[in-house]
């Protein structure tokens, strides 16, 4: 297996130029860790134009079978490691190694709505590496959803609404809890998403990236972004709908009910809610369910393509781990 072959799958996305996601299937001819980093060595450039034209590339039948493994197999790619505590998200992860941890402890029962990983911080990585240890029983697919072609579809649909993204971006308000909460999707205490061990540290940290906070009497802090895109540029064609928005409307407490609870227009004016749910609605066109099976790896541009999870069902706990990059 030299060279790169892509293998057709049902449902694949097409854009006109490019298959969305690409999907390569080892003949047998690669059996070992060793095996795999050296074909990564070997067709890297390859594999790297394969990700910038699709946006997500499926590994599939590759001899991964264990955290060390996937680290061993991510890190042949050479991208600078972005490790989850160096991360701003909120959500409650378990370690493996230091650039392996888990996808989400939320509960089987609990959708993870579409997003771009960490876009409602300053701070986000920008390539995902996923690794499906355990397949569930039923359910636990990975939405992975083309944000260029769901913007382009927005754009066409309600170009004010576009417009408006473009020139105001956007600001976030979360609820960090004084404890790790792992029931929630959104449960990772303020000292750990912030890596502070006071109060004092917080808001220094706070201060420097340009957020503003308020602490709540049952010392949890409510934490306000700086204005950040809720568009971003890549290259000269693609206009990408980057940000949280369908997440934090769909799936963040409360927000559904006052999305202005959580997300505003940068100058803090409110997102109408028929363009919020017109996003949602568009992002199921462009949406691909990665079905896993065990061994697989996905390799994910972070700021061409969201995911999500589906919820899952049935004795087999679904295992699925995660490592990031950063250029």
């Amino acid at each position: 297996m030299d060279h790169l072959t892509f293998t057709p799958v049902d449902k694949q996305i097409h854009d006109g130029k490019h298959v969305f996601p690409q999907v390569i299937v080892n003949d047998g001819s690669i059996k070992s860790v060793d095996e795999c980093k050296q074909w990564i060595k070997n067709n890297l450039a390859d594999l790297e134009q394969a990700l910038a034209d699709s946006g997500a590339v499926l590994f599939r039948g590759f001899p991964v079978d264990s955290a060390e493994s996937f680290d061993e197999f991510s890190n042949a790619f050479d991208y600078p490691n972005f490790t989850y505590q160096e991360s701003l998200s909120n959500a409650v992860r378990i370690n493996f190694t230091e650039r392996v941890f888990t996808a989400n402890e939320a509960p089987k029962d609990v959708d993870i709505y579409l997003h771009h990983e960490m876009a409602q911080t300053p701070i986000s990585p920008s390539k995902l590496f996923f690794f499906c240890q355990s397949a569930a029983d039923q359910g636990g697919a990975t939405p992975l959803c083309r944000s260029d072609m769901l913007f382009d579809e927005l754009r066409n649909q309600q170009p004010e609404l576009a417009q408006n993204f473009i020139s105001k971006g956007l600001k976030y308000t979360t609820h960090m809890p004084a404890e790790n909460d792992p029931n929630s999707g959104q449960g990772r205490s303020w000292k750990s998403t912030l890596s502070v061990d006071s109060i004092e540290e917080a808001e220094a940290k706070l201060s420097d990236l340009g957020y503003t906070w308020k602490w709540l009497v049952d010392g949890s802090l409510k934490a306000t972004t700086p204005v950040l895109p809720a568009v971003i540029q890549m290259g000269e064609e693609r206009q990408v709908f980057y940000n949280q928005l369908i997440a934090a409307y769909m799936g963040w407490k409360g927000v559904k009910e006052d999305p202005s609870s959580a997300i505003t227009y940068g100058d803090g004016t409110h997102i109408p809610v028929e363009g919020l749910e017109l996003a949602t609605r568009l992002a199921n066109d462009f949406t691909f369910d990665l079905e896993w099976q065990d061994g697989d790896v996905a390799l994910v541009d972070n700021y061409l393509t969201m995911h999500g999870r589906r919820s899952y069902s049935g004795d087999r706990k679904r295992q699925v781990l995660v490592a990031l990059a950063i250029d």
